[in-house]
Protein backbone atom coordinates (compact mmCIF):
# COMPACT_ATOMS: atom_id res chain seq x y z
CA UNK A 1 0.00 0.00 0.00
CA UNK A 2 2.80 2.39 0.46
CA UNK A 3 4.89 1.46 -2.51
CA UNK A 4 1.83 2.10 -4.33
CA UNK A 5 0.91 5.32 -2.60
CA UNK A 6 4.74 6.89 -3.10
CA UNK A 7 4.17 5.85 -6.29
CA UNK A 8 1.60 7.91 -7.10
CA UNK A 9 2.81 10.88 -5.28
CA UNK A 10 5.96 10.95 -7.24
CA UNK A 11 3.88 10.66 -10.70
CA UNK A 12 2.02 13.47 -9.35
CA UNK A 13 5.17 15.49 -8.60
CA UNK A 14 6.54 14.53 -12.02
CA UNK A 15 3.34 15.43 -13.78
CA UNK A 16 3.11 18.90 -12.13
CA UNK A 17 7.18 19.32 -12.57
CA UNK A 18 6.28 18.73 -16.29
CA UNK A 19 3.22 21.11 -16.48
CA UNK A 20 5.57 23.57 -14.47
CA UNK A 21 8.22 23.35 -17.17
CA UNK A 22 5.66 23.48 -20.05
CA UNK A 23 4.08 26.49 -18.71
CA UNK A 24 7.47 28.34 -18.23
CA UNK A 25 8.80 27.55 -22.14
CA UNK A 26 5.53 28.69 -23.24
CA UNK A 27 6.13 31.87 -21.85
CA UNK A 28 9.77 31.99 -23.08
CA UNK A 29 8.41 30.75 -27.01
CA UNK A 30 5.05 33.09 -26.71
CA UNK A 31 3.66 33.92 -29.28
CA UNK A 32 4.06 31.17 -31.09
CA UNK A 33 1.12 31.63 -33.33
CA UNK A 34 -1.54 34.36 -34.32
CA UNK A 35 -2.97 36.24 -31.18
CA UNK A 36 -6.48 37.21 -31.50
CA UNK A 37 -7.68 40.26 -30.13
CA UNK A 38 -11.20 40.62 -29.60
CA UNK A 39 -13.19 43.61 -29.97
CA UNK A 40 -16.62 44.66 -28.35
CA UNK A 41 -17.93 47.00 -31.19
CA UNK A 42 -18.00 46.62 -34.71
CA UNK A 43 -15.83 47.35 -37.59
CA UNK A 44 -14.47 50.82 -38.74
CA UNK A 45 -15.04 52.75 -36.18
CA UNK A 46 -12.46 55.02 -33.90
CA UNK A 47 -11.81 51.79 -31.51
CA UNK A 48 -11.17 49.87 -34.37
CA UNK A 49 -8.61 52.25 -35.49
CA UNK A 50 -7.55 52.45 -31.84
CA UNK A 51 -6.89 48.73 -32.29
CA UNK A 52 -4.92 48.83 -35.21
CA UNK A 53 -2.61 51.20 -34.86
CA UNK A 54 -1.53 50.41 -31.29
CA UNK A 55 -0.92 46.74 -32.19
CA UNK A 56 0.81 46.81 -35.33
CA UNK A 57 4.19 47.55 -33.72
CA UNK A 58 3.52 44.50 -31.13
CA UNK A 59 3.01 42.08 -34.57
CA UNK A 60 6.35 43.29 -35.94
CA UNK A 61 8.06 42.57 -32.54
CA UNK A 62 6.47 39.21 -32.11
CA UNK A 63 6.94 38.18 -35.67
CA UNK A 64 2.80 37.03 -35.28
CA UNK A 65 -0.21 38.63 -36.78
CA UNK A 66 -2.74 40.09 -34.27
CA UNK A 67 -6.40 39.62 -35.76
CA UNK A 68 -8.71 41.71 -35.19
CA UNK A 69 -12.28 40.25 -33.93
CA UNK A 70 -15.22 42.16 -33.82
CA UNK A 71 -18.00 41.09 -31.03
CA UNK A 72 -20.41 44.17 -30.88
CA UNK A 73 -23.30 43.74 -28.51
CA UNK A 74 -25.09 43.54 -24.89
CA UNK A 75 -22.41 46.31 -23.72
CA UNK A 76 -19.58 44.24 -24.21
CA UNK A 77 -20.39 41.24 -22.42
CA UNK A 78 -20.35 39.26 -26.11
CA UNK A 79 -16.38 40.07 -26.72
CA UNK A 80 -16.10 39.47 -22.97
CA UNK A 81 -17.55 36.35 -22.23
CA UNK A 82 -15.27 34.95 -25.41
CA UNK A 83 -11.68 36.23 -23.88
CA UNK A 84 -12.74 34.92 -20.61
CA UNK A 85 -13.60 31.28 -21.71
CA UNK A 86 -11.02 30.79 -23.70
CA UNK A 87 -7.79 29.42 -23.09
CA UNK A 88 -5.57 31.52 -20.83
CA UNK A 89 -2.64 31.33 -23.05
CA UNK A 90 -1.95 34.72 -24.81
CA UNK A 91 -3.11 33.67 -27.85
CA UNK A 92 -6.77 35.50 -26.96
CA UNK A 93 -7.09 38.72 -25.44
CA UNK A 94 -10.02 41.93 -25.19
CA UNK A 95 -9.88 45.07 -26.19
CA UNK A 96 -11.40 46.29 -23.16
CA UNK A 97 -13.14 49.56 -22.96
CA UNK A 98 -14.81 51.91 -20.00
CA UNK A 99 -18.10 49.16 -20.86
CA UNK A 100 -16.55 46.31 -20.78
CA UNK A 101 -14.53 47.14 -16.86
CA UNK A 102 -16.44 50.13 -15.90
CA UNK A 103 -20.09 49.58 -16.36
CA UNK A 104 -20.96 46.07 -16.63
CA UNK A 105 -19.97 44.89 -12.95
CA UNK A 106 -22.82 47.37 -11.90
CA UNK A 107 -25.11 46.77 -14.93
CA UNK A 108 -25.57 43.33 -15.72
CA UNK A 109 -25.67 40.49 -12.99
CA UNK A 110 -26.38 37.23 -14.48
CA UNK A 111 -23.40 37.04 -16.80
CA UNK A 112 -21.40 33.74 -17.74
CA UNK A 113 -18.40 35.36 -16.58
CA UNK A 114 -17.20 37.99 -14.06
CA UNK A 115 -15.70 41.17 -15.47
CA UNK A 116 -13.18 41.59 -13.03
CA UNK A 117 -12.29 38.06 -11.31
CA UNK A 118 -12.05 36.38 -14.72
CA UNK A 119 -9.56 39.00 -16.75
CA UNK A 120 -5.68 39.97 -16.43
CA UNK A 121 -5.41 43.88 -17.31
CA UNK A 122 -2.50 43.95 -19.63
CA UNK A 123 -2.17 47.90 -19.70
CA UNK A 124 -4.60 50.64 -20.08
CA UNK A 125 -3.58 52.52 -23.44
CA UNK A 126 -5.04 55.46 -23.92
CA UNK A 127 -7.96 57.82 -22.73
CA UNK A 128 -10.12 60.69 -24.44
CA UNK A 129 -12.25 63.50 -22.66
CA UNK A 130 -15.25 64.13 -24.44
CA UNK A 131 -16.70 67.18 -25.01
CA UNK A 132 -20.11 68.91 -24.25
CA UNK A 133 -21.76 70.13 -27.18
CA UNK A 134 -25.03 71.68 -28.08
CA UNK A 135 -26.86 72.78 -31.14
CA UNK A 136 -25.58 76.82 -32.12
CA UNK A 137 -29.22 77.16 -32.71
CA UNK A 138 -30.20 76.67 -29.03
CA UNK A 139 -28.26 80.13 -28.18
CA UNK A 140 -26.63 78.72 -25.33
CA UNK A 141 -22.56 79.74 -25.44
CA UNK A 142 -21.14 78.71 -21.89
CA UNK A 143 -21.91 75.96 -19.91
CA UNK A 144 -23.02 77.81 -16.63
CA UNK A 145 -25.68 79.41 -19.28
CA UNK A 146 -26.98 75.88 -20.17
CA UNK A 147 -27.39 74.27 -16.78
CA UNK A 148 -29.08 78.10 -16.05
CA UNK A 149 -31.45 77.02 -18.54
CA UNK A 150 -31.78 73.13 -17.71
CA UNK A 151 -32.77 74.39 -14.21
CA UNK A 152 -35.23 76.84 -15.46
CA UNK A 153 -36.75 74.32 -17.90
CA UNK A 154 -36.19 70.96 -16.36
CA UNK A 155 -37.19 68.23 -19.12
CA UNK A 156 -37.13 70.34 -21.51
CA UNK A 157 -33.48 69.82 -23.71
CA UNK A 158 -32.94 66.33 -24.69
CA UNK A 159 -29.50 64.82 -24.23
CA UNK A 160 -28.47 62.00 -27.11
CA UNK A 161 -26.07 58.82 -26.40
CA UNK A 162 -24.29 56.34 -27.92
CA UNK A 163 -26.84 53.51 -26.29
CA UNK A 164 -27.77 52.84 -23.05
CA UNK A 165 -24.91 52.62 -20.76
CA UNK A 166 -22.23 53.91 -23.25
CA UNK A 167 -19.62 56.16 -21.63
CA UNK A 168 -21.32 59.03 -23.44
CA UNK A 169 -24.34 58.40 -21.92
CA UNK A 170 -23.02 58.21 -18.38
CA UNK A 171 -21.40 61.28 -18.83
CA UNK A 172 -24.45 63.05 -19.07
CA UNK A 173 -25.96 61.27 -16.34
CA UNK A 174 -23.12 62.32 -14.22
CA UNK A 175 -23.64 65.64 -15.46
CA UNK A 176 -26.90 65.72 -14.37
CA UNK A 177 -26.14 64.60 -10.96
CA UNK A 178 -23.49 67.21 -10.51
CA UNK A 179 -25.15 70.13 -12.11
CA UNK A 180 -28.36 69.04 -10.37
CA UNK A 181 -30.73 69.34 -14.11
CA UNK A 182 -33.05 67.19 -15.51
CA UNK A 183 -32.22 66.40 -19.06
CA UNK A 184 -33.79 63.45 -21.34
CA UNK A 185 -31.73 60.87 -22.66
CA UNK A 186 -32.79 59.99 -26.35
CA UNK A 187 -30.27 56.88 -27.03
CA UNK A 188 -28.35 55.98 -30.36
CA UNK A 189 -27.12 53.13 -31.69
CA UNK A 190 -23.69 55.11 -32.03
CA UNK A 191 -22.16 58.45 -31.64
CA UNK A 192 -22.30 59.22 -35.76
CA UNK A 193 -26.43 59.36 -36.37
CA UNK A 194 -26.72 60.93 -32.63
CA UNK A 195 -24.00 63.70 -34.22
CA UNK A 196 -26.61 64.10 -37.35
CA UNK A 197 -29.50 64.73 -35.05
CA UNK A 198 -27.55 67.02 -32.86
CA UNK A 199 -26.80 69.32 -35.94
CA UNK A 200 -30.23 69.12 -37.33
CA UNK A 201 -31.69 69.96 -34.04
CA UNK A 202 -33.55 67.15 -32.82
CA UNK A 203 -31.75 66.74 -30.09
CA UNK A 204 -29.82 69.91 -28.01
CA UNK A 205 -27.15 68.35 -26.16
CA UNK A 206 -24.56 65.58 -26.36
CA UNK A 207 -21.30 64.40 -24.77
CA UNK A 208 -19.14 62.72 -27.12
CA UNK A 209 -15.26 61.98 -28.26
CA UNK A 210 -13.04 64.99 -29.38
CA UNK A 211 -12.12 63.27 -31.82
CA UNK A 212 -15.72 62.54 -33.53
CA UNK A 213 -16.75 65.94 -32.56
CA UNK A 214 -14.18 68.39 -33.44
CA UNK A 215 -14.42 68.68 -37.28
CA UNK A 216 -17.96 69.50 -36.58
CA UNK A 217 -17.34 72.32 -34.15
CA UNK A 218 -14.26 73.55 -36.40
CA UNK A 219 -17.00 73.56 -39.17
CA UNK A 220 -19.18 75.97 -37.25
CA UNK A 221 -22.08 72.87 -36.88
CA UNK A 222 -21.60 72.57 -33.38
CA UNK A 223 -20.72 74.72 -30.33
CA UNK A 224 -18.80 73.18 -27.43
CA UNK A 225 -18.84 74.39 -24.23
CA UNK A 226 -16.99 72.57 -22.67
CA UNK A 227 -14.22 69.62 -22.25
CA UNK A 228 -14.69 67.03 -19.57
CA UNK A 229 -10.83 66.43 -19.06
CA UNK A 230 -8.77 68.05 -16.45
CA UNK A 231 -6.86 70.00 -19.02
CA UNK A 232 -7.68 71.50 -22.43
CA UNK A 233 -6.68 69.87 -25.61
CA UNK A 234 -4.11 70.73 -27.62
CA UNK A 235 -6.10 70.37 -30.56
CA UNK A 236 -8.73 72.93 -28.96
CA UNK A 237 -7.25 74.77 -26.64
CA UNK A 238 -9.85 77.68 -26.80
CA UNK A 239 -12.67 75.39 -25.06
CA UNK A 240 -12.53 75.56 -21.71
CA UNK A 241 -12.67 72.33 -19.08
CA UNK A 242 -15.50 72.08 -17.13
CA UNK A 243 -14.18 73.04 -14.12
CA UNK A 244 -13.22 76.23 -15.70
CA UNK A 245 -16.55 76.48 -17.03
CA UNK A 246 -17.95 77.03 -13.36
CA UNK A 247 -18.63 73.41 -12.54
CA UNK A 248 -16.30 71.51 -10.14
CA UNK A 249 -15.46 67.97 -9.49
CA UNK A 250 -16.21 66.62 -12.98
CA UNK A 251 -14.28 64.29 -15.52
CA UNK A 252 -14.94 62.28 -17.53
CA UNK A 253 -13.20 59.89 -20.26
CA UNK A 254 -13.66 57.06 -22.68
CA UNK A 255 -10.70 55.00 -22.22
CA UNK A 256 -9.79 51.30 -23.92
CA UNK A 257 -6.77 48.78 -22.65
CA UNK A 258 -5.72 45.42 -23.60
CA UNK A 259 -6.58 42.49 -20.97
CA UNK A 260 -6.20 38.67 -21.26
CA UNK A 261 -7.96 35.91 -19.12
CA UNK A 262 -7.25 35.58 -15.52
CA UNK A 263 -4.89 33.02 -15.20
CA UNK A 264 -2.75 33.62 -18.24
CA UNK A 265 1.14 33.50 -16.81
CA UNK A 266 2.80 36.25 -15.31
CA UNK A 267 5.37 36.03 -17.94
CA UNK A 268 3.07 36.65 -20.67
CA UNK A 269 1.34 39.02 -19.16
CA UNK A 270 4.71 40.76 -18.70
CA UNK A 271 5.81 40.31 -22.74
CA UNK A 272 2.52 41.74 -23.80
CA UNK A 273 2.39 44.69 -21.53
CA UNK A 274 6.45 45.54 -22.40
CA UNK A 275 5.65 45.39 -25.93
CA UNK A 276 2.60 47.64 -25.98
CA UNK A 277 3.81 50.12 -23.98
CA UNK A 278 7.20 49.88 -26.35
CA UNK A 279 4.67 50.77 -29.02
CA UNK A 280 2.70 52.93 -27.64
CA UNK A 281 5.60 55.26 -26.39
CA UNK A 282 7.41 55.09 -29.96
CA UNK A 283 6.88 58.74 -31.53
CA UNK A 284 5.12 57.03 -34.77
CA UNK A 285 2.37 55.72 -32.67
CA UNK A 286 2.14 57.98 -29.94
CA UNK A 287 2.13 61.64 -31.91
CA UNK A 288 -0.49 59.60 -34.60
CA UNK A 289 -2.86 59.04 -31.34
CA UNK A 290 -2.06 62.23 -29.87
CA UNK A 291 -3.46 63.86 -33.15
CA UNK A 292 -6.48 62.05 -32.86
CA UNK A 293 -7.30 63.46 -29.59
CA UNK A 294 -5.93 60.32 -27.69
CA UNK A 295 -4.22 60.63 -24.44
CA UNK A 296 -1.24 57.95 -24.44
CA UNK A 297 -1.34 56.08 -21.09
CA UNK A 298 0.53 53.15 -21.66
CA UNK A 299 0.52 51.66 -18.11
CA UNK A 300 1.82 48.74 -16.27
CA UNK A 301 -0.84 46.02 -15.49
CA UNK A 302 -0.70 47.26 -11.77
CA UNK A 303 -1.92 50.21 -12.38
CA UNK A 304 -4.59 49.39 -15.26
CA UNK A 305 -6.30 46.58 -12.51
CA UNK A 306 -6.26 50.14 -9.37
CA UNK A 307 -7.48 52.09 -12.30
CA UNK A 308 -10.23 49.65 -13.21
CA UNK A 309 -11.19 49.52 -9.76
CA UNK A 310 -11.48 53.20 -9.19
CA UNK A 311 -13.78 53.71 -12.34
CA UNK A 312 -15.86 50.46 -11.13
CA UNK A 313 -16.33 52.52 -7.81
CA UNK A 314 -16.76 56.30 -9.56
CA UNK A 315 -19.39 54.84 -11.99
CA UNK A 316 -21.71 52.12 -10.25
CA UNK A 317 -23.56 55.14 -8.06
CA UNK A 318 -24.45 57.03 -11.15
CA UNK A 319 -25.92 53.96 -12.92
CA UNK A 320 -27.78 53.01 -10.04
CA UNK A 321 -29.06 56.88 -10.06
CA UNK A 322 -29.66 56.49 -13.55
CA UNK A 323 -31.73 53.16 -12.60
CA UNK A 324 -30.55 52.09 -15.76
CA UNK A 325 -30.87 48.02 -16.76
CA UNK A 326 -29.83 46.19 -19.67
CA UNK A 327 -33.01 46.54 -21.59
CA UNK A 328 -33.37 50.48 -20.90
Amino acid sequence: MRSAFRHILLTAGAVAVAATAAFAQSADTYPNAPIKLVLPLGAGGATDNLARVSSGPVETKFGQPIVIENRPGAGGSLASAVVAQSEPNGQTLLFANFATHAVTPTLFTNLSYDPVKDFKPVTLIASQPHFVLVNPDLGINTLAELIDYAKKNPGKLNFASAGVGSPLHLAAEYFKIKAGVDLVHVPYKSSAPALLDLIAGRVQVFFDNVSTALPHVQAGKLKALAITSSKRSPLAPEIPTVAEAGLQDFETYGWWGVAAPAKTPPAVIAKLNAAYVEALKSPEVSSKLASQGYDVIASTPEEFEAYIGKEITKWAPVIKAANLSPTN
